[in-house]
């Protein structure tokens, strides 16, 4: 009897060591309870500390602003997006083409003078912006007719139509994306006049159901309300004024490069029919 009693306490002192043991099958609350506790006490508070985060976020500043004013500030950022891209390629662009015109023409002409026009369409090609464009297709087309000895009564003609054309392809490459400009700055605040009168529909509805079921302030109901519709008149006039005022300056700058092209076009041809007269001229005495 006492060896049998001895395995039978030995047995069930092994089944309770390895119950115990790590590798046992046991649940995760069995295993430690108190950490589970823990992290089911701390769970909630973070998830509430988080949602608090974001709607802290949403609901502060100018997205706040955003979600209040509606569906018609969407479209409204949207434009300021495109009109503030505008603004600076543009703004870039232009900077780009500003060089000294004055000394180029001086020089040109002076190389034409010479009949030198090799050396002048050479400079014209070294500089950039829209007067050493079109100076370049001047010269490139004058060079050309006379190395074919075209009639010099037409070689004028056929000049200043090659520089007209040509000047339509600069003005062009000037004034792009300026449209977008334009379109920002009489629609933007038209969506917010049109924002507007929804947000006020909308608040007035709210008062009649309001005074109808006797419930709230009325007017402080109708000023929130009206506060919320006005969002998107300023959002759209921020937006509006900004895009207007750049597309006039932008048009302004255009201008004095289009006068510029103009002036330079018209003292090329001056230069190009002194250069045809003094060569007929010398004609006979050969």
């Amino acid at each position: 009897m006492l060896p049998f009693f001895a395995q039978v306490t030995n047995i069930t002192e092994v089944n309770a060591v390895s119950t115990n043991s790590p590798g046992a099958s046991a649940g995760p609350s069995e295993v430690n309870p108190e950490k589970n506790t823990e992290i089911s006490s701390e769970d909630p508070a973070e998830m509430v500390s988080e949602t608090s985060a974001i709607s802290e976020f949403f609901d502060s500043g100018a997205i706040g602003l955003l979600i209040d004013g509606g569906l018609f500030m969407w479209p409204i950022l949207i434009m300021a997006i495109l009109a503030l891209a505008v603004i600076i390629e543009r703004w870039r662009s232009l900077k780009m083409l500003d060089t000294d015109n004055e000394a180029l023409r001086q020089a040109v002409l002076e190389d034409l003078t010479n009949d030198r026009i090799e050396d002048a369409l050479a400079r014209c090609d070294r500089e950039r912006g829209p007067v050493a464009a079109i100076l370049a297709n001047g010269l490139r087309k004058y060079l050309v007719l006379s190395r074919l000895n075209y009639d010099p009564a037409r070689l004028e003609e056929q000049v200043v139509k090659s520089m007209e054309s040509y000047g339509v392809h600069i003005v062009a490459a000037l004034e792009r994306h300026l449209p977008v400009l334009a379109i920002v700055s009489s629609v933007a605040p038209m969506l917010g006049f049109l924002g507007t009168v929804q947000g006020m529909i909308v608040a007035f509805h709210n008062i009649v159901e309001m005074d109808q079921t006797g419930g709230g302030n009325i007017i402080q109901a109708a000023a929130a309300g009206i506060e919320v519709a006005l969002l998107t008149t300023c959002f759209g006039l921020i937006v509006g004024i900004p895009a207007f005022m750049a597309f006039n300056y932008f048009s302004s700058v255009i201008n004095n490069f289009v006068l510029e092209v103009e002036e330079s076009a018209a003292q090329l041809m001056e230069a190009v029919t002194l250069q045809l007269t003094l060569n007929s001229e010398d004609k006979p005495k050969s």
